[in-house]
């Protein structure tokens, strides 16, 4: 990830942890937060009066007056730990009470089933579900068989581009849809042709729905996982939204859909125990109940989930720690949201739930997102490069995520989002501040990386091949010097906007800030002159387009090629592979050796007997011979050539050659043409120049004979005495 995302997630958790602390500051919060044992007793008693079934139907015909003034003040109790005691005490004697009650309850619940089945004179509804059932699958299966064509056209299309991808699984999804709706209406359509009693009818339907949330539920992670041979489509991976293993796509999908299956089946059962006449503590038990059978659907999926890299029986000890660490946390989470759920705190529940979901949300948008908006698959095996539809489209999915889950908890809070910036409580400012900012991240965050991609794919087009030396190649390397920076210069540029629009949001006057920073930069300024003279240097190096990444230079005693820039240096590689990183002000005259044509001069040395112009052909031969050599003609300009006799040595005639190459080329060019020439010249009796030495004397060789004998007589006596030691 960039560093600019990075910033942009710490902004918005430190926003996220701003406005908990004003929610959790505010009045009503600390007066539901802190009841008393009064209140605690008072809420038992309610709760008793509650369960009297006259009391209930009174409730039940009662409509509440609409639009009653809320209390104009609401008093500020102090927190108290034994007003937690007593709420968590009062909830366990009304779930034990539920419990006691139970037996009772389902016995009189099923007198009253029993009463409306032999006045309705119908069978058991179960026997219902399980007809109806039957004829939606028949309707199915009908479906299946109707629409195997539409089946064949989907399986048959190719993925060549981003449009044909978004069809095929659009088509799919709505295939899918349209199978269980089939089902749907040949069920509930088969049962609504017949007149039933209305107990029956809610039952029926209650749990008929039930089966139809399941088989969407199984359609819609279908539609995202699509695990291998579902639906009967060969190749089904090649609709998947989310890019999984098979292993994790086949699990997922039948644990996501068995836990909306068994929640649907809880929920129509809970509801169905009000109409028979259940009270609420009795309702809680069993949906509490129904609760621990979803906990161990998840546990079960967390454990058996398939692993992206499971550890090996080689694996090290710590890497098999850190996978069951993972599935103990995430079993302990559940575990608490459990509890959370029993003890009735709904807020702190909601709050782990969002928090657990949302980044995770947020993470699989952005894998689905490059998935589905690859260019082709054609392109798959090389670098994939986002769009600005693919960014337009996560970041606006990512917004749309975090203010569904800052309206969830809004609501499970009980706070008005309309109503806050008619409030001016402190809290309650400092939560309009922290949504304010909120919001601008997310806006600074959309255009950053818009910006980053239109620059990313530029610098990608520059990299493609090109004609060595080209007009269009020198304008490519200007892109890729120039565009770095600017990338970095609008980053900071980004940051520091958003920051001091964060803060003006919050209510903090960002002008005395700014004006501080002023003052600051002058500071710095002066204190930091080569600093600033290095970063100024290097934009003007910039703009006369002095150098380029790729090419290479020498100033003074540094040399080498232009690896990258910064804001106030320029590094370079040695071709010896050291590297060195020069400030701009530091590089004074530049000789930049890779721009248009190098000229390459070299020397040789032959005998003063040697036939010039005999040379000269042999070299003009050699020179045409590279040029039509395919792997030396693409970067020749001018041919090699002998230009004739640079000097009289002391042993023999110089002459002079010159070639002209593409930049950093010569090299390999001159080591052939040196190989080809000692080659020819060779070949025609053509003998280089050889340093010869003449010593003369008067007396000839006695003199050398006597000094020759005086020098052995030395080296003897030398030899003795060294034997006698």
């Amino acid at each position: 990830m960039n560093r600019m995302s990075t910033f942009i997630r710490l902004a918005l958790a430190g926003l996220a942890f701003v406005a908990a602390l004003a929610v959790l500051s505010s009045p009503g919060s600390a007066q539901e937060t802190a009841p008393d044992p009064v209140q605690a007793e008072k809420v038992q008693r309610f709760l008793e009066l509650v369960d009297d079934p006259q009391v209930r139907s009174w409730l039940l015909s009662a409509k509440p007056a609409t639009g009653a003034a809320a209390p104009a003040t609401v008093a500020n109790e102090p927190v108290s730990y034994a007003g937690f005691a007593s709420i968590f005490r009062a909830r366990a004697a009304q779930l034990l009470g539920g419990l006691r009650a139970f037996p009772a309850e389902t016995a009189r619940a099923a007198s009253v089933l029993q009463s409306e089945l032999d006045t309705s004179r119908s069978a058991r509804p179960i026997v219902f579900v399980l007809a109806f059932i039957a004829a939606g699958l028949a309707a199915q299966w009908c479906f299946w068989w109707l629409s195997r064509g539409w089946r064949a056209w989907i399986a048959s299309l190719r993925f060549l581009t981003v449009r044909d991808k978004l069809v095929a699984i659009s088509a799919r999804l709505l295939w899918g849809t349209s199978y269980v709706l089939a089902f749907a209406l040949g069920s509930l359509g088969f049962f609504l042709a017949f007149d039933w009693s209305p107990l029956v009818r809610e039952i029926v339907v209650g749990y008929l729905f039930a089966v139809v949330i399941f088989r969407l539920a199984l359609v819609a992670f279908d539609f995202l996982l699509a695990p291998s041979g579902s639906d009967g489509f060969a190749n089904a991976e090649r609709f998947r939204v989310i890019p999984v293993s098979d292993q994790a796509a086949a699990h997922w999908t039948k644990r996501l859909g068995y836990l909306v299956g068994w929640y649907a089946f809880g929920s129509v059962t809970v509801h169905l125990l009000t109409t028979l006449g259940f009270a609420d503590p009795s309702r809680q038990v069993v949906a509490y109940t129904l609760g621990i059978v979803l906990l161990l659907l998840g546990i079960e999926a967390v454990w058996n989930r398939p692993m992206v890299h499971r550890p090996t029986e080689h694996a090290s000890r710590f890497s098999r720690i850190g996978v069951r660490a993972r599935n103990w946390v995430w079993t302990g989470y559940f575990v608490a949201l459990w509890l959370l759920w029993v003890a009735g705190a709904m807020k702190p529940f909601w709050i782990a739930v969002v928090a657990a979901a949302l980044p995770g949300a947020i993470a699989l948008t952005r894998a689905s997102v490059d998935n589905l908006l690859k260019s082709s698959l054609a392109d798959a095996e090389g670098p994939t490069r986002p769009g600005v539809i693919s960014v337009m489209v996560e970041r606006g999915i990512r917004a749309a995520l975090i203010v569904g889950a800052i309206v969830v908890l809004a609501e499970v809070l009980g706070l008005e989002l309309t109503g806050i910036t008619a409030q001016d409580s402190a809290a309650l400012k400092l939560m309009r501040g922290a949504l304010s900012a909120g919001i601008i991240l997310l806006a600074i965050d959309l255009v950053w990386n818009i910006v980053k991609v239109l620059i990313d794919r530029k610098l990608g087009e520059t990299e493609t091949a090109h004609e060595t030396g080209s007009e269009r190649e020198r304008k490519r390397a200007r892109i890729r010097t120039l565009l770095p920076i600017l990338k970095n210069v609008l980053m900071i540029l980004f940051v520091a906007v958003a920051i001091m629009m964060a803060l003006s949001s919050l209510g903090v006057e960002i002008a005395p800030l700014i004006a501080g920073a002023g003052v600051v930069g002058v500071a710095i300024g002066f204190g930091a002159q080569t600093v600033v003279k290095d970063v100024i240097s290097g934009m003007f190096y910039l703009l006369d387009d002095a150098f380029r990444v790729g090419e290479y230079i020498q100033s003074g005693s540094y040399k080498g090629t232009v690896e990258s820039f910064s804001l106030r240096s320029v590094k370079l590689r040695h071709h010896r592979g050291a590297i060195y990183i020069v400030p701009f002000s530091e590089l004074g005259a530049v000789q930049n050796m890779s721009r248009d044509w190098v000229v390459e001069k070299l020397t040789v040395t032959v005998g003063y007997d040697t036939d010039v112009d005999k040379a000269r052909k042999i070299i003009k031969k050699i020179g045409q011979e590279l040029l039509v050599d395919p792997e030396f003609a693409a970067i020749t300009i001018q041919p090699l050539k002998m230009q004739g006799i640079d000097s009289l040595g002391d042993s023999g005639l110089i002459l002079r050659m010159k070639f002209t190459t593409v930049p950093g080329e010569q090299f390999m060019l001159k080591r052939r043409a040196l190989m080809m020439i000692n080659k020819a010249f060779h070949d025609n009796d053509i003998k280089p120049a050889f340093p010869t030495v003449q010593v003369a004397g008067d007396r000839g060789s006695d003199v050398a004979a006597a000094a020759q004998q005086a020098l052995a007589k030395h080296n003897e006596a030398v030899v003795a005495a060294a034997a006698s030691e």
